[in-house]
Parts: C-alpha cells; structure tokens; sequence
C-alpha cells in the first residue's frame, strides 16, 4: 500500500503540538520520536523526524511528500513548496529590538544601521520594502547578546513572551512577520499520496473545529423559545425537544469558543437555565 510521507521536527514544542495534531486525528504511530522514521499503525502515513530548516527542502526534492513546520522557516527557505494548511498553533512572531536606552521613531531610524538576525531573507525582503537599507549580520544562535557586544546596533529574532529582549536590555520595536505552524506539500503529489493527503486534512479540519466548537444543552421556557433559538443558530438550527413539564424546552446546539460567554450572558437573560457545556471531541460538517 502507498503511503503518504511527512516530516516533522524532531523535538522541540513544534514536534509535540504536531504529534498531539495527529493523534487526535485517531492515528497511532510506532515508536514515537525514538528513530528518525516511524510508521502509523492505522493510516498510510509514514513519519520522517527531522531538523525543522531541512524539512521545506525534503519536501521540495520529493523526499518527504508533506511536512509540517513553521511558516517563518518555510518562507526563510524560499524552497518551491505550497501551503497545504495553516495550523493554527506554535504562534510567534518576528520583530526587530533595539537596545532599550535607543530612542526609536520608525523603521527609517534604521537606515544604514548593523542588524543581527538569522533570518536575512525576511528581514531583508521587509527592509527592501521600505526603502531601508541595513548590514545585516546572519547569526545562527543568540542573536540578542549582538548589540552589547558592539556587533550591532539592532536585531531580528524570533519573540514569544518578550522576556528574553529585556533580560539583555533590549526593547521589541517593529513586528516584521507573524508565524505559525503550516503543513507544507510537495508540487508533484501522485493522485494515490493526494487523497491520503486529503484524508488526512478532512480528519484535521474536524478536530480543530471540534476545538473552536462547544456543544451547549439548556431548558428554555416556550415563551423565551423563540428568542433563545435566535440567539443559538446552531449549525443549521438548534434541535428542541419538549420536556416532561409543560411549557419547558431542551434545547441542543454548538457555539463557538470566541463568542461563548457573550452567548451564556444573552441567554441568562432571555430564561435559559440549566445550561450545560460540553467539549466537542470531532466535529464533521
């Protein structure tokens, strides 16, 4: 039987939100991350564990036929690979920092300035387009410590949280590109390796709009019937089924998780009571 190749990083928070993806999706994979190429026991995927800057290159050459990896390190590449999917998760961002004591105006402060990053291709795209240039000084790890160390005057890093610019004195100024995890393809898929893909994509779609998604139960009076069914459209349209007592509905449906407590607020108001929410494991539309 053919099988569908991924590459996946091989450790790192990348790594387990990518695994966690695919064992949700019900796929079970042997030996885990103990070897560099493992198996799915129940679906034809074969799994490669590889450094995250070499998987859009695997992917190009045909090695691996998809991979998931961060959209920062697939576009740094510049390798010749299309976006499957956005995943949602592993989010960070790009920036540029100064050192905190520097006054800063605007991306023109940096004209002519020393810039230490280990993404040229980003910033440098970003700075073009501006009209700004800059040296840029590719570093491959500790990019923060360039400036006290009189190598620059600025940086470019990848940034989560921020604590590590302050803790070296530095300032976060400009956000240049925001990242998240993608799964990335092979242009040259055969037919049998684009279905499993799509399978594959089909059973993660319906996990992570289980995610989005809450399935919500509550009692509505018959005279707020009406107005509750407003306010949860549902799917398609709540399911209502009368209750043992007169004058009293069940009502089933699904809210999204952005909107959740704003909806409960509104149906509070209108006479719901009794609301249950419960998490949605799968959810196929």
């Amino acid at each position: 039987m053919e099988k569908l190749r991924i590459a996946i990083q091989k450790s790192g928070r990348l790594s387990e939100d990518s695994l966690a993806l695919i064992k949700e999706c019900g796929i079970k994979i042997t030996n885990g991350m103990r070897t560099l190429k493992s198996d799915a026991l129940n679906f034809p995927l074969e799994f490669l564990f590889l450094r995250d800057d070499d998987i859009p290159g695997y992917v190009e050459d045909g090695v691996a036929d998809v991979g998931i990896v961060g959209e920062n390190v697939w576009y740094e590449t510049g390798r010749e690979v299309d976006v499957a999917k956005p995943l949602g998760f592993s989010k960070c961002r790009l920036s540029l920092a100064v050192p905190k004591h520097v006054e800063y105006t605007g991306i023109e402060d940096l004209q002519g300035a020393n810039i230490a990053t280990s993404y040229p291709k980003i910033l440098g795209d970003y700075l073009s387009k501006r009209g700004v240039e800059a040296q840029l000084h590719v570093i491959s790890g500790s990019v923060e410590i360039a400036p006290s160390i009189g190598l620059a005057d600025a940086i470019c890093d990848i940034v989560s949280s921020g604590s590590t610019l302050f803790m070296n004195g530095l300032k976060e100024v400009e956000t240049i590109f925001s990242s998240q995890a993608v799964m990335i393809r092979n242009r040259q898929l055969s037919q049998a390796k684009q279905e499993i893909l799509e399978r594959l994509l089909f059973r993660i779609n319906a996990v992570q709009k289980g995610q989005k998604n809450k399935y919500i139960l509550l009692n509505a009076p018959q005279k707020s019937l009406e107005e509750i069914i407003r306010i949860l459209p549902g799917m398609r349209s709540p399911t209502v089924l009368p209750l043992a007592e007169e004058g009293w509905n069940s009502v089933h449906s699904v809210i999204q998780e952005d909107e959740f407590w704003e909806v409960i607020d509104q149906l509070k108001a209108a006479g719901a009571e009794g609301i249950l929410v419960v998490p949605i494991e799968k959810m196929i539309l």
